[in-house]
């Protein structure tokens, strides 16, 4: 069944031609196209434009039924990108939140075998039918805000067994949703306790055993670290990174979230496709960013709920770098993937004009994830993943009402979902 969808009040992030990203002031810049129309065949966009150029031949040449919608008084966006999450995890951690509100930090919780300990023993305990079922249903609510395609990392697991467990939820989770999904292996998401004494002992295990074993299964797209103050030095970081690459995953790390870890600059030198929360990004960071391959990621809902400093995403623009905005949707730090929340929170928090919020956690996510070619933007040939809004009046509405969900319809490989 194809979908025209007409009198579109306005069009949103409607690019002629795919572009891998948005940088500095260009970020500012967001196409958009009034009293517009869209059309989709297959699981594809076939063609946009203007009502005006809507025509009795364009519709001939579609070759299914087409089933037409009426916007009215309604704007279409493409679909979010999230490019960080951890949705794969069981059960949630409110008791650590209440101990994060008496005062104790992310690193003092980690300390005493909470926060990404505690999640791999719940883990380990849960059937991998278990994890799925709750990850679905955590899917099924992403795309109701608009999410259209996502990556999961796994990181949970924290030993040979358990990690391979979370990929193959993933995988399976790839098989069955509409979504689109990466899988990201985070073996290195912090060090288990019977390795504290000796954690090089631990990325050995990584290096020698987990890359090998995921690789030969073919489980993973990215590989990616916790470089940071209280979790994986940048020389570890290095090793785990060069035997990724050596079995075809693409890095991409967690990084200066704690403080200045030296993770930016790992991840520029291993060509990693994003470096991730960079709350602690100065002069130095931003300058080695400039001019690489490596999207700058930066996760609000993360600094928002352990209240952290910002990353400085104006400065970061301003020196002419893209910006990413991604959920990292997990149990312990953020425990929301509503991207529409992201958005806003990217103008709250980080003072970014809407357009280049939109941005953001559109088309600079979709290179985050590696997909830039086929989802972020509405483009002839992309998927056809995209929501139709509520009744607005203006793009700026998604910046300032945070507090709903303005997605009245959603679509994603072309099926209204």
């Amino acid at each position: 069944m194809a979908i025209l969808v007409k009198n579109i009040k306005q069009l949103v992030q409607a690019e002629p031609k795919a572009v891998k990203f948005r940088a500095g002031k260009e970020m500012q810049h967001l196409p958009i196209i009034d009293n517009a129309y869209l059309l989709t065949e297959g699981d594809k966009i076939k063609d946009f434009g203007p009502m005006a150029e809507l025509t009795a031949e364009k519709l001939n040449k579609v070759k299914e039924n087409i089933e037409e919608i009426d916007a009215t008084g309604r704007m279409v966006f493409p679909s979010f990108c999230d490019s960080h999450t951890h949705i794969v995890y069981a059960g949630s951690r409110e008791v650590e939140y209440i101990d994060k509100i008496k005062g104790l930090s992310y690193e003092e919780i980690a300390k005493r075998g909470g926060g990404i300990l505690n999640s791999a023993k719940r883990l380990h305990e849960t059937s991998e039918e278990e994890l799925f079922d709750s990850a679905w249903l955590r899917l099924e609510e992403m795309a109701s805000f608009g999410t259209g395609a996502v990556e999961i990392k796994s990181g949970y697991g924290l030993s040979t067994e358990d990690e391979l467990k979370m990929l193959r939820v993933i995988r399976k989770l790839k098989e069955k949703s509409p979504l689109t999904i990466k899988a990201n292996f985070l073996g290195a998401h912090a060090v288990p306790l019977q390795y504290k004494q000796n954690p090089d002992e631990y990325v050995d295990l990584i290096i020698n055993e987990m890359i090998p074993m995921v690789a030969a299964e073919e489980l993973a797209d990215y590989v990616d670290v916790f470089c940071d103050q209280g979790f994986f030095t940048c020389e570890q970081t290095e090793r785990i990174l060069m035997q990724g690459i050596k079995y075809g995953l693409r890095p991409k790390i967690h990084a200066n979230e704690m403080a200045c870890s030296g993770g930016i600059q790992v991840g520029v030198k291993y060509n990693a496709l994003s470096v991730d929360h960079l709350e602690y990004t100065g002069d130095e960071e931003i300058a080695v960013l400039k001019g690489s391959e490596t999207m700058p990621t930066i996760l609000p809902g993360a600094a928002f709920f352990l209240g952290m400093v910002c990353a400085p995403a104006r400065k970061m623009m301003e020196g002419g770098l893209p910006v990413a905005l991604a959920s990292d949707y997990n149990p312990g730090s953020c425990p929301s993937g509503n991207m529409q929340l992201v958005l806003a929170m990217g103008s709250i928090m980080y003072k970014m004009l809407t357009e280049e919020a939109i941005n953001a956690t559109t088309i600079n996510t979709a290179y985050a994830l590696g997909e830039h070619e086929t989802v972020g933007s509405i483009t002839k040939g992309k998927k056809a993943n995209f929501y139709i809004t509520k009744p607005m009046d203006t793009i700026y509405y998604m910046s300032y009402g945070f507090g709903s969900n303005k997605v009245d319809q959603y679509f994603l490989n072309g099926k209204r979902a």
